[in-house]
């Protein structure tokens, strides 16, 4: 048992615990979203103390363990990574934790049977999980196809994609924790009946706002599609073979949709499932709602961030990783998400089960390509697949050592017995330790870009809050402009116009080369990223690859086909303009924000 804080594997006591300043938009996001308020709606604590409610409510879990541990020591060392945002933990934890409310997993799976009571109760669920801040993903390839019959009466059934609507319904209808929306996923097997209807489900744009939809496709199902091969359609019902499809045509379907929308994205169902660490238990067939987290029926996960734009260091010949602070970070990281487990309030007792039986979680990174901007390093470049490569590595070999170490502490996970991890003779407290998260609020907090992306555009709109408008400007962008002399608003007005800072002679050509922008990325870049950080992550990665509006169908192809062949557990892919309103945007908005800011500097 550890009874004294210098033996935390990660203690950072050392360290100046004073809060890095924290943009405007930072503080807005933290103002409406996160501060505690009073029944007047008043806010009662500053960004300080929301992190000092955190890190002692999730420290209390120490006393579980060993009747004589220093909470408060640990409470400290907790407070100190996040107060100067070297991590943060999803958003459900810096809401709830040390409240009344106190549900701190972001990500939940719900099991979906064919059956209209444990249908319902799964709606009942949603609601409280929605309610408590958290999101679900849901699979419905067990549910019978449209107007197949119900016990005597026949061509009854609504089938998967009318219940969906149920699903989202409830998720619209309560927002997550009181201050946002539900990020939700919907999964349907290539296999199903209604495949074709499920393909199109969000082809209205006004439809399924809260859901992103995925298909579930099987190795078999890609080798089908590469030889030109028919395959079965499989009623979940009977199990009987209901008709044949061809797989390419299906596939080019996928295509045009995802061109058209953005939906539906692919799961890679057998490629996941080689890195199940507890086959006994079930295969992972739903994934959570940024397909980030693949989990089994009721299980939830708790994720956070380790900033990389904090892991710099400068010893006089520029900027480079700093290892020791990474190594000092990620098992102390570890410890905190392992306790969200044991101080969490389950909204169902079946979650709690199911969660503490494996007791996943998934430590990941933010700031990735504003780090790669400090080191001088293009995110398409070969030398940033090294550097994606060189740190989940590492991350991932300390997260895993960490777990081990909280194994031998505190006991490995009740379903250790029959696991890889059994297998192998290695004790570990989780089954499993990393994920890549999207980490959408979290990057505006800690004023980084959001988790492996490229950085959107030097300079745009973001649409959240409600509808409220916010003005970002790159921070490494701003500070490399002040201090060479080109951040002028003329510049950064024609930039929110047209996202074009390639073109833009009076920035420096070398700024030119390593502010790479999401649309400058070519796909091939995007996927070849993505997979270098996947080899190291337990879980999946959160990435989306961003087209632009002139992208074909071809190119949309050549990704999917790409991402499977790099092994990806999964891909999104997203057209700029093919949604009437996405969450970033360069746009004439952005000229009045950007005219206010202007004007306010020189009052």
């Amino acid at each position: 048992m550890i009874t004294d804080l210098g033996k935390i594997p990660g203690a950072i006591s050392d360290v100046d615990s004073n809060m890095p300043p924290l943009s405007p938009n930072s503080l807005r996001v933290l103002e409406k979203r996160y501060l505690k308020r009073n029944r007047a709606g008043e806010i009662i604590e500053t960004p300080e103390e929301m992190f000092r409610r955190v890190a002692g409510a999730v420290a209390s879990a120490e006393s579980l363990y060993n009747a004589g541990a220093d909470n408060s020591a640990v409470a400290e060392e907790f407070y100190k990574m996040m107060v100067r945002l070297e991590f943060l933990p999803n958003s459900p934890t810096l809401f709830n934790a040390g409240t009344e409310a106190g549900q701190l997993s972001s990500c939940f799976v719900l099991p979906i049977p064919d059956s209209v009571e444990e249908t319902f109760e799964a709606v009942k669920q949603t609601a409280l999980i929605q309610k408590s801040g958290g999101g679900i993903g849901i699979n419905v390839s067990r549910i019978r196809p449209r107007g197949a019959a119900v016990g005597e009466h026949l061509n009854t059934a609504g089938g998967p994609v009318a219940l969906i609507h149920v699903f989202a319904g409830a998720a619209d209808y309560i927002r997550q924790g009181g201050v946002r929306r539900g990020c939700n996923s919907v999964i349907m097997s290539v296999d199903h009946p209604d495949i074709m209807e499920f393909i199109k489900a969000k082809n209205d744009p006004e439809v399924l706002t809260n859901f992103y939809n995925s298909i579930l496709i099987t190795d078999d199902f890609m080798d089908r599609v590469r030889s030109g091969a028919d395959y079965p359609l499989i009623d979940p019902n009977s199990g009987k073979t209901t008709g044949r499809l061809s797989a390419r045509g299906v596939f080019e379907r996928i295509i045009d949709q995802a061109w058209h929308t953005g939906d539906p994205g692919l799961v890679f169902a057998d490629r996941i499932n080689r890195d199940n660490p507890t086959p006994l238990l079930g295969r992972l067939e739903t994934i959570t709602g940024c397909g980030e987290q693949a989990l089994l029926p009721h299980e939830s996960c708790n994720l956070g961030s380790i900033n990389l734009v904090r892991m710099l260091k400068d010893e006089g010949n520029g900027l480079e990783v700093d290892f020791d602070q990474l190594a000092r970070i990620v098992p102390l990281a570890i410890r905190f998400l392992d306790n969200v487990i044991d101080v969490n309030k389950f909204p169902v007792p079946a979650i709690e089960a199911a969660t503490k039986r494996t007791r996943k979680i998934g430590l990941g990174v933010m700031g990735f390509a504003d780090m790669l901007v400090m080191l001088g390093i293009p995110y398409n470049s070969t030398r940033a697949i090294a550097v994606a490569e060189e740190i989940m590595e590492f991350i991932g070999n300390h997260a895993r050592e960490a777990s081990h170490r909280l194994g031998l502490e505190r006991g490995s996970y009740p379903a250790w017995q029959g696991s890889t991890h059994q297998t192998k003779g290695i004790s570990m407290r989780n089954a499993s330790c990393t994920t890549i998260a999207p980490t959408g609020t979290l990057s505006i907090i800690a004023g980084v870009s959001s988790g492996i992306e490229p950085n959107f555009a030097a300079v745009f709109v973001r649409n959240i809050l409600d509808g409220e408008n916010l003005l970002e400007i790159n921070p490494q962008f701003e500070r490399i402009g002040r201090e060479r002399g080109f951040f002028k608003q003329e510049l950064l007005e024609t930039l929110v116009s047209c996202n074009h800072l390639h073109n833009r002679d009076e920035v420096p050509e070398d700024v030119r080369r390593i502010f790479v922008t999401a649309h400058q990325v070519s796909p091939e870049w995007h996927v070849r990223i993505q997979a270098a950080f996947q080899r190291h992550t337990d879980n999946a990665v959160s990435k989306t690859v961003n087209f632009p509006h002139s992208a074909t169908r071809e190119d949309i192809a050549r990704v999917f086909m790409s991402a499977f062949e790099q092994g990806l557990k999964g891909i999104t892919v997203y057209r700029d303009e093919s949604r009437e309103l996405q969450p970033l945007c360069t746009s004439q908005t952005g000229l009045e924000l950007i005219g206010k800011l202007f004007r306010d500097q020189t009052t």
